[in-house]
């Protein structure tokens, strides 16, 4: 697997990552084990996890993992905070710097470690200043808490104005968007923020939240995460008419090279982002993605590209000229 340089800093990551959203819920202990193993065994480095998934069901996983032998530098752990419990067990978004902070020592203790490699704010807050968001990721890294910061899911100018706010040091290391040929819309500001303010990019579900394998070109496979009523409406955005024509192209490019629609997908996204992160439920879809090493022709990557391109008007058109 190949080591990438995370926009213009030090950190290398795997160019997989592997995601944990399912682990604790639908990845019991010993199937989440096995993938922890056999992603190191093949090269991978970054596992992407979050306080809130499994309600802290993944890192204590992934801690027990830790202490169980798996070695601490072999991982580039990420998490992310950003998310608080309220009344009733309901999640609300909520980047101040307590939250950010307590949800940072708490994932700590679940993991076992005494830093993460990289923190990030799971979701944009209207409710905080960004200055104060700011402030507790300078804090978590200048008392050693995390190496580097960033943000997941928020749009071009945020990413913009945090990295002013952070300025050099810390900086703005990372940003994590979903990105996959059924949602590039990263590429209208967030992938051009990173060229020009070098943070690196971490695309999430590379196939589509599972779309882009073509499991669901005629119907919903009962054991598919559309089946799931938890997760029914993870998948739901992704099955539209405008949707099913980009699978359909995907599955001709798949037919024409010989390979399974998930190489074409996962080829595809993995050379524009540092790391695209996959999410397995089971060791089976795992070892399916980790064996796909297809190459895409220049004229079917663009010809996808063309397919799929984001809807783009005004301003950005007018940068794109």
């Amino acid at each position: 697997m190949e080591q990438r340089a995370v926009g213009r800093t030090g950190l290398r990551v795997s160019d997989l990552g592997l995601g944990t959203m399912t682990w604790g819920r639908d990845t019991d202990p010993l199937d989440a084990s096995i993938m922890l193993t056999e992603f190191l065994d093949a090269g991978g480095t970054l596992v992407d996890t979050a306080a809130g998934y499994s309600d802290g069901g993944a890192e204590a996983l992934l801690g027990e993992f830790l202490a169980g032998g798996i070695s601490r530098s072999d991982v580039v752990i990420a998490t992310k905070a950003g998310v608080r419990t309220w009344r009733s067990d309901r999640a609300v978004v909520d980047a101040s710097r307590g939250t950010v902070l307590d949800s940072l020592d708490a994932s700590l203790l679940r993991l076992g470690t005494d830093h993460v490699d990289i923190l990030l704010v799971q979701s944009p807050d209207p409710g905080t200043p960004m200055e104060e968001t700011a402030s507790a990721l300078r804090t978590a890294v200048e008392s050693g808490r995390a190496r580097y910061v960033g943000v997941s899911n928020h749009a071009g100018w945020q990413c913009a104005h945090l990295a002013g706010l952070l300025g050099p040091d810390p900086g703005l290391a990372v940003v994590e968007a979903e990105y996959s040929l059924l949602e590039r819309g990263a590429e209208r500001e967030v992938i051009p923020a990173s060229t020009t303010l070098g943070f690196g990019v971490l695309g999430w579900s590379p196939l589509g939240r599972g779309v882009l394998t073509g499991k669901y070109r005629h119907s919903t496979p009962p054991d598919s995460r559309a089946a799931s009523p938890h997760l029914r409406s993870f998948v739901e955005p992704h099955l539209t008419e405008r949707a099913s024509g980009i699978v359909e192209s995907v599955v001709r490019a798949a037919d024409g090279l010989e390979c399974q629609p998930l190489d074409v997908a996962l080829a595809w996204a993995r050379t524009r982002v540092a790391s695209a992160v996959i999410g397995p439920r089971t060791p089976g879809q795992l070892r399916t993605i980790l064996a796909s090493d297809v190459e895409l022709p220049p004229l079917i990557a663009d010809a996808l590209g063309d397919v799929s391109a984001p809807a783009i008007g005004y301003p950005e058109r007018l940068r794109n000229r």
